[in-house]
């Protein structure tokens, strides 16, 4: 009896065709793909750049333009001097009188009563600009130590170019008290002593048909004397007649008027232009 040989293992398959031999292909592995982690940190970042950048385009836009307003505003000016030539006006105190001085002899309160009156000459010395003012506010003080002497309105008026006018004021004081070491110092009820008026307006230009927006000026006129009126005289006494009736004496003049120096002296002032921006004046 023969022997069987058995095979030790199964016969191993043959290995599939790769390339279409015919026979179905094996199924490639699934592999599991992690998503791309992206961290947000990133796109804020780029984002803040982004604001960054259009702010800093905003502001060099917004600093040319006012570059460029700033030329085009001097071009202007120095185009609108070189043609007009404009210059300040200019004042003159030309006559000064205190008609009227009484200071109380208290030494705590002493109250002041005075008038002062004055003869202003304004010229524009401007060929072809008309200066047009406001009301002129006027006030005297004291050159020394600024002890206040009364103030005054005058109205205003238009300044046609190369014109010269002549106006008054006259500053008083009615009964207004004043410091007493100032006032006793100062003021002086017989002899001259110095006083600083200070005149405040504003003004505007104007050429042709076109106006400008008004400034305020102020005017200051120091190294100003002025002299009090001499004391009225002693009332005359009544003189008997021959037959003894009293007879009526000579009425007595108004020396606080007739009296009164008047400085003819001419003082030039002093003009100066302030603007104001904003909440500040200069």
């Amino acid at each position: 009896m023969a022997d069987r040989v058995y095979p030790a293992a199964k016969p191993t398959p043959p290995p599939p065709m790769a390339n279409g031999g015919g026979g179905p292909a094996a199924p490639k592995p699934q592999m599991y793909q992690r998503p791309i982690y992206r961290p947000q940190g990133q796109a804020k970042s780029r984002r803040g750049r982004s604001c960054r950048c259009s702010f800093c385009c905003c502001f060099c836009w917004a600093l040319l333009v006012v570059v460029l307003l700033a030329l085009v505003v001097a071009a202007a000016g120095g185009a609108f001097y070189v043609l007009y030539r404009p210059q300040r006006p200019s004042f003159t105190v030309s006559s000064v009188r205190l008609s009227t001085f009484n200071l109380s002899s208290s030494t705590t309160a002493p109250v002041l009563t005075d008038s002062i009156q004055l003869t202003v000459t304004a010229k524009n010395p401007n060929k072809k600009l008309v200066y047009f003012y406001d009301d002129f506010s006027f006030s005297a003080a004291t050159a020394a130590n600024a002890v206040p002497l009364g103030d005054a309105t005058v109205p205003g008026f238009a300044h046609d170019a190369g014109n010269t006018t002549v106006f008054t004021a006259t500053i008083t004081a009615a009964g207004v008290t004043v410091d007493p070491s100032g006032a006793g110092s100062d003021l002086k009820k017989s002899g001259a002593f110095s006083v600083a008026i200070d005149a405040d307006t504003r003004a505007g230009l104007k050429v042709g048909s076109l106006k400008t927006k008004k400034m305020g000026i102020q005017v200051h006129c120091e190294g100003i004397k002025v002299t009090p009126p001499s004391p009225p005289p002693p009332a005359p006494k009544k003189v008997k007649g021959k037959n003894g009736t009293a007879l009526a004496p000579a009425p007595a003049l108004d020396n606080a008027e007739t009296t009164a120096t008047v400085s003819t002296a001419a003082h030039s002032c002093k003009v100066r232009v302030r603007v104001k921006i904003w909440k500040w004046t200069f």
